[in-house]
């Protein structure tokens, strides 16, 4: 691969989704609006059609981008797929519910002149700012993403640009996890030798979750890939780039203070009862305070309320993932 100043790198954009032809033509027209700014361009637009039954593949083919038939097997599988089918030496995956800011290309290539980074990612803006429950997610996020800047060991998959030979060195992503191949990625990406960068400049309008179920459906899926993820890849249970400590004993927490809730009133125990209720909360308190500048104390407070059923649901999840584990039946099970 040449330098920057000799040969302008070709970008080829993957998008796998399933059942996004509501999103699908925002995501591919804004990338069409991409400013350079950097010696680079996309060259390629590539959706992997994951099994879709809403005509997603007939409305990114009218947007103009190629499609291929993924397997119906993940987002890990879909984006192998395309990253392999691509001509680009810069891959840049996007997720189909997002809009891409046409400045977002231009802060990551410059990213990329270091040869020692392996790849880069960006970050959200809000593009349901209507909706509670994504106003909540997204101000969580920003939050955690401003703390991110320069140097990570982790790298979300909805906007990150991957060199193609590390991708190729790495075999990409390991399709056997259906949620935190992301961070599976990012782990043995750094494994390797390669340095992860993370670029707040770099902005993409998410399409958050607008119901509270839908939302806590999928917070039960991450934790139960997490348990795999953290029995594959020790050292990172204890926080990374993006989540601490605190956060991943949220969920064993959570199902411990249920677990008492029928003793609270009990007044020989209900002290004791109450103590996984107060540690719950305090483990909630240092991202809780932290959304009250920049969000408002109301908002706050509600995102302490959805808090508290994602640290829940995530607990099931997760148990449910060590006793997948222990029952040896592995990532076969599909949560």
């Amino acid at each position: 691969m040449g330098s920057y100043e000799s040969k302008p790198l070709g970008v080829s954009v993957v998008i796998p989704g399933r059942n996004c032809a509501a999103t699908l033509p925002t995501c591919i027209r804004s990338l069409r609006r991409v400013e350079l700014g950097y010696p680079g361009q996309v060259i390629e637009i590539l959706f992997v059609d994951d099994g879709s039954t809403d005509g997603s593949a007939k409305t990114a083919e009218a947007e103009g981008a190629i499609v291929l038939a993924g397997d119906g097997r993940g987002p890990g599988a879909a984006r192998n797929k395309g990253w392999r089918a691509a001509a680009g030496d810069l891959i840049w995956f996007v997720d189909s519910d997002c809009e891409v800011a046409p400045a977002a290309l231009a802060p990551l290539l410059a990213q990329l002149e270091d040869r020692a980074v392996g790849a880069v990612g960006g970050a959200y803006d809000n593009g349901c700012p209507d909706s509670l429950v994504a106003r909540l997610i997204h101000e969580e996020i920003a939050l955690r993403h401003r703390a991110m800047q320069g140097e990570v060991n982790f790298l979300a998959s909805f906007s990150v640009i991957y060199r193609r030979d590390v991708l190729a060195q790495l075999s990409g992503f390991d399709e056997r996890y259906l949620k935190g191949q992301d961070a599976e990625l990012s782990f043995r990406t750094l494994a390797a030798g390669y340095r992860l960068r993370f670029e707040n400049a770099s902005r993409v309008a998410h399409f958050h979750e607008r119901k509270l179920f839908g939302y806590l459906k999928t917070q039960y899926k991450q934790g139960y890939w997490r348990a795999f993820l953290h029995f594959e890849h020790g050292g990172h249970a204890g926080g990374d780039s993006y989540s601490k400590l605190t956060d991943h004993l949220q969920p064993p927490c959570s199902l411990v203070a249920a677990a008492s809730l029928p003793f609270a009133l009990w007044p020989a125990v209900g002290a004791w009862a109450a103590a996984p209720l107060a540690a719950l909360a305090a483990l909630q308190l240092p991202v809780m305070s932290r959304l009250v500048r920049p969000a408002g104390f109301g908002t706050a407070l509600c995102f302490a309320g959805m808090s508290w059923l994602r640290s829940f649901w995530r607990g099931v999840g997760l148990a449910h993932g060590v006793l997948a584990m222990a029952r040896g039946r592995g990532r076969a099970g599909r949560a």
